[in-house]
């Protein structure tokens, strides 16, 4: 059965909760916001099925891709709203149109992460976009295995440990199923966000009334409230959202909050909404996010990197794109495609994009997460601890620092900038 000692030992994939004959595991969550599993032992036969779809105790072989992209969805409208290329929606709508169901996360009413499928293309909108907090899969595995035995192409994307535990779950191999995963940083806690979200909703409400607030930690992160109620009960109601807007650009990792007071009213009758914009050096969460501060443990030794996953594809950013492919970057989003198996390249060569070869190593330089998982912080438990400061307080005082570059490197920019505008202005 499954014991949870380490909790490095454990992704939160819920592949063992779905493979239980008995349903006596059950997902709870810690005191860092992320569910573990905890077995009924009453209930419990020991009949060992958990174990054998865990993807931590079971890992497969290292793998190179096929082949590698740079893409991006020529549909401009799809490709503002995605998070990078816009390349999933185009996989997604394949799939749809061939009487298939595609399974991926979107917000539900309490605005929690969650793994959920459609068949329509409809109900893609809500798929598009990053959610940076870790995706509760549900019986999404249990619904999945359903539509293929019964024949019907399914996609499945998530995280590579998602998928890997996918893989397990289904014990053998589908030539209906799309598997595809993502470059993943890591998973950051959902009950953080939730704290996070408790803070700007709290201070948008005492901006509106003019009234001042103090903030304290509000450890322990189980004890915080759902995000719908969290704003309902500062006088809101979330409208929206969305990590990773891009009317500011892609590369801003703009955060936007859209919020609709439940009492206030225009003369048009129409209630007032309140969109809250963070871009990346101005939004505390994401700080957080890229200093490690709050990924799930097991993040920072992932079981699934280096194509482990066994996905079909794996997409994600292909940053600084524009140092080997001049010109493809318009700072709407670029992605990354490899092709991992020929399923997921005959996918691809069915697909009318915008599409340029690179090679892995250049893929892997600018992403080096494919290989990689980042260390743990050295601030990270200090973080969690009941110190007195509000969220916004510990990621100033705990997130990592930018490190400036050397000033001969910041000389050999300025020239190469300087000759290049030079020749630019000579040859046109």
């Amino acid at each position: 059965m499954i014991k949870i000692q380490n909790k490095q030992d454990c992704c939160g994939c819920s592949a063992c909760v779905q493979r239980c004959p008995k349903q006596c595991i059950t997902l709870h969550e810690d005191e860092e916001g992320f569910l573990y599993p905890k077995v009924d032992m009453a209930t419990c036969i020991d009949c060992g099925l958990c174990e054998k779809v865990c993807p931590v105790l079971h890992q497969a072989e290292e793998r190179v891709p096929l082949e590698v992209f740079a893409a991006k969805n020529p549909n401009e409208e799809i490709r503002h709203e995605s998070s990078s290329g816009g390349i999933f929606t185009l996989l997604a709508e394949q799939i749809i149109d061939a009487g298939g169901v595609v399974f991926g996360v979107k917000w539900n009413e309490h605005f929690d992460a969650v793994h959920a499928y459609t068949e329509t293309k409809e109900g893609l909108a809500a798929f598009r976009g990053s959610k940076y907090v870790q995706s509760q899969v549900g019986e999404t595995f249990r619904q999945a295995e359903q539509f293929l035995k019964l024949g019907r192409q399914v996609l499945y994307s998530g995280t590579p440990c998602q998928i890997a535990a996918l893989k397990l779950y289904l014990r053998k191999d589908y030539d209906n199923l799309l598997s595809v995963d993502f470059i993943c940083h890591g998973t950051p806690s959902p009950g953080v966000f939730r704290w996070y979200l408790s803070e700007e909703i709290a201070q948008e409400a005492a901006r509106q009334s003019g009234e001042k607030i103090q903030f304290c930690s509000s450890l322990p992160i189980p004890s915080i409230a759902k995000a719908d109620i969290l704003a309902r009960e500062q006088g809101f109601e979330i409208e929206d959202i969305r990590f990773r807007d891009k009317r500011v650009g892609w590369k801003k990792f703009s955060f936007v909050l859209s919020l609709k007071p439940l009492s206030k009213e225009t003369t048009a009758g129409e209630k007032n909404s309140v969109s809250l914009s963070y871009t990346l050096h101005e939004n505390a969460f994401m700080q957080g996010f890229l200093s490690d501060l709050y990924l799930r443990p097991s993040c920072h030794d992932c079981k699934a990197r280096n194509g482990k996953s066994g996905s079909d594809i794996t997409i994600g950013d292909y940053w600084a794109v524009s140092s080997l492919i001049p010109n493809i970057d318009d700072d709407r989003g670029v992605s990354a495609i490899t092709l991992n198996t020929d399923i997921g390249r005959t996918f691809i060569e069915r697909i009318q994009m915008v599409l340029c070869q690179t090679s892995y190593d250049d893929l892997c330089v600018r992403n080096k997460c494919l290989l990689h998982s980042v260390e743990v912080p050295k601030n990270r438990q200090v973080f969690y601890d009941c110190d007195g400061l509000s969220f916004n307080e510990k990621i100033k005082k705990y997130r990592k620092r930018p490190q400036r570059p050397p000033l001969i490197i910041c000389l050999k920019i300025m020239v190469y900038n300087i000759l290049k505008f030079i020749l630019n202005k000579k040859f046109k």
